[in-house]
């Protein structure tokens, strides 16, 4: 009888462990693992989808600079067949005139007409040594001549145009300024105009295309260096001073400040 009691005791002691449930994993922590499982899964599709683009965008950005090269070497031997016409015909110095022109405040506010502070807030050169890019027509040259003084311009190559936009190149991105490290920055703010990297900024600004007004307003002034050696004198260059226009000699000054 003893035997058996302890017997059922031992049964009824151990039915509780054999009966007890199973541990369970809380809700919210499933809902977390698959949260996190579907962000993995997103952030796959997004990163292979990223590569693509860039991937595709490279080749586009090749075939245009391809494309810029042959049409540049095509401007220059024109140009240059253009100069040999004139000096046969003894007028080398007829030159066609580019379409392009750049500018730099070389003088402060002192003793400033207000109209003519207010044609330097027009051509955005609110500082010493700013400099912009303008289109040539009537309005600009009309412009130009209000603050011919205080300013120098001129008609500026490739080779300078590319150079101040790599070196000296801030757009204004959501009203700020922004270097141009990264041809994404330049898609989102031009991309609608068929500008997709800093290749095709150039090209659009040197070539004064159809969106060279959107290009120009997206690069904010360039902030340029004192010269080598500083200003010579407030009188025009034509009377060896610093003011006025230099033609195709800007891109000399330009080398010294860039």
């Amino acid at each position: 009888m003893a035997d058996m009691e302890v017997e059922k005791s031992s049964t009824v002691d151990a039915a509780p462990a054999a009966g007890t449930p199973m541990k369970t994993v809380p809700e919210t922590l499933l809902k977390k693992r698959k949260r996190d499982e579907q962000w993995a899964i997103n952030r796959k599709q997004l990163l292979e989808s990223g590569k693509n683009k860039n991937s595709q965008s490279r080749k586009v950005i090749f075939k245009r600079a391809e494309q810029f090269i042959r049409e540049y070497r095509g401007q220059e031997a024109d140009f240059i067949r253009l100069k040999k016409e004139l000096k046969v015909k003894s007028r080398s110095n007829v030159l066609p005139e580019g379409k392009l022109m750049f500018i730099i405040r070389i003088r402060g506010v002192n003793n400033m007409h207000p109209k003519t502070r207010k044609t330097m807030q027009l051509l955005r050169l609110k500082q010493t040594f700013d400099g912009v890019f303008l289109k040539v027509n009537e309005s600009t040259m009309s412009l130009l001549r209000r603050v011919e003084p205080y300013v120098i311009y001129g008609n500026p190559n490739l080779k300078s145009v590319r150079e101040l936009i790599y070196k000296r190149g801030y757009g204004n991105v959501n009203k700020s300024r922004t270097a141009l490290t990264d041809n994404t920055i330049i898609e989102k703010a031009l991309g609608q105009f068929g500008i997709i990297c800093i290749e095709d900024l150039v090209h659009e600004i040197y070539s004064v295309g159809p969106h060279f007004k959107e290009a120009n307003s997206f690069l904010l002034p360039f902030k340029l260096s004192c010269p080598l050696g500083g200003l010579k004198k407030k009188q025009h260059y034509a009377e060896s001073g610093d003011a006025g226009s230099r033609d195709d000699l800007l891109n000399r000054f330009l080398s010294q400040m860039n």
